[in-house]
């Protein structure tokens, strides 16, 4: 058997690449069903969850490889022609649906890919290549545009293998042509048939009708920016010495061997001051809501019990002394406590103060343990212990 096709058969380059990729999409779709069973059951398994959408995202990426490699050999190839040229109607459909699977073999994967690129955290690709994209920057926006795109493309692609499928047992059982026959591997008998004619009409009407998946993907809210649920209300507004004008309290955490960075928009301080050197120089009372954590992919998952367990412990605080160090420093020494867990802390501080204005900065490092955070993922090679926590703050002196 020949390795290039010609007008009476296919050969063996394009039937490796056709049986490549139904073996390639058959393990895809079921490890794609279930991997979002285990992240959103009632208990998510998110280790297992992690490892089956970690193998998808993998396959997928070799789908997308498989595909661009099999147009570009159909590029250079004959195309046997149809056995049934008399039925234009129905050599017209499967046309159109060949020209759909082709396109949804490279956008099904490639959105998926552009959405993992544009997000942190939860399951990544595995290969050694990192797991950004160029030109692809993280960014909510461009996620969720593309995650809409991809669930879209996913079921014009399961459309279009049924309706391939279905032509492929019709032309055994019902035609008993050797259509099927023609794609499999040996020397069978090829049959005499006109030469393939070259349309542009297939692929257009193709192209309808990923617009058509799109316009509906639309009209129902796919490619909406998420915006993800608040577990608490907003703070109440707090009095203070000094006054909070801009600042932010992020995080940084590790998991499968990739860093994700998020932080808390929303809490509250109220600080007590006083420049003069002292031994202390004043105190803070802070208070988070836990529910306003921004944190890449695994945001939802950061909220639930096994974690900070949003719906029960709304809120985290620290209170705490600010006492001077050398070289017009603070350290914030006090307790922090979440999910009921109290844990002393000090936070190290620089401080820079002009006139009514002062600007800190520092961080620490946590052991996410110590609170009760993801206690089912005991292993490190999931999430690390280590959680790094920054403050950055300014604060401007409240006028008597």
């Amino acid at each position: 058997m020949t390795r290039f096709n010609t007008q009476r058969r296919y050969g063996s380059v394009t039937k490796s690449f056709h049986w490549l990729t139904a073996l390639l999409i058959l393990a895809l779709i079921p490890l794609g069903i279930m991997a979002n069973k285990a992240a959103h059951a009632p208990e998510p398994d998110f280790e297992r969850a992690a490892f089956l959408f970690s193998l998808h995202k993998t396959l997928g990426v070799t789908v997308f490889s498989v595909a661009i490699l099999r147009i570009l050999w159909a590029l250079r190839q004959a195309k046997p022609g149809p056995l049934h040229p008399d039925r234009r109607a129905e050599t017209l459909l499967a046309e159109i649906v060949h020209w759909t699977l082709y396109g949804s073999l490279v956008l099904v994967p490639l959105t998926g890919w552009i959405s993992h690129a544009a997000t942190e955290g939860f399951a990544p690709i595995w290969w050694p290549f990192g797991q950004g994209l160029p030109f692809v920057p993280v960014d909510q926006t461009i996620k969720s545009f593309f995650a809409g795109l991809h669930i879209v493309f996913e079921r014009v692609l399961v459309i279009s293998i049924f309706l391939h499928v279905a032509g492929a047992l019709k032309h055994q059982f019902i035609d008993r042509d050797s259509t099927l026959r023609r794609m499999w591997f040996g020397n069978r008998d090829a049959v005499d048939v006109p030469p393939h004619r070259h349309s542009a009409i297939p692929a257009v009407l193709a192209g309808g009708a990923f617009a058509l998946a799109i316009g509906v993907g639309s009209a129902i809210g796919m490619f909406e920016k998420s915006t993800a649920p608040v577990h608490a209300a907003a703070l109440d507004t707090v009095g203070s010495d000094w006054t909070v004008a801009d600042g932010n309290i992020a995080l940084s955490i590790t998991q499968f061997g990739n860093t994700v960075t998020g932080e808390f928009t929303d809490w509250t301080a109220a600080i007590v001051f006083n420049p003069e050197p002292a031994e202390v120089q004043g105190n803070v009372d802070v208070t988070i809501n836990i529910g306003s954590l921004v944190l890449g992919s695994v945001r939802d998952q950061a909220m639930g019990p096994d974690f900070f367990d949003a719906d029960q412990f709304a809120t985290a605080t620290f209170v705490g002394e600010l006492l001077a160090v050398p070289d017009d420093g603070i350290v914030m020494d006090g307790t922090l406590t979440i999910k009921d867990q109290s844990v002393p802390i000090a936070v190290p501080m620089s401080m820079l103060v002009d006139g009514d204005t002062a600007t800190s900065s520092g961080s620490i490092t946590l052991d996410r343990r110590s609170f009760g955070i993801g206690d089912s993922m005991a292993d490190e090679s999931s999430l690390a212990f280590a959680v790094d926590v920054s403050i950055n703050l300014t604060a401007t002196r409240t006028a008597n």
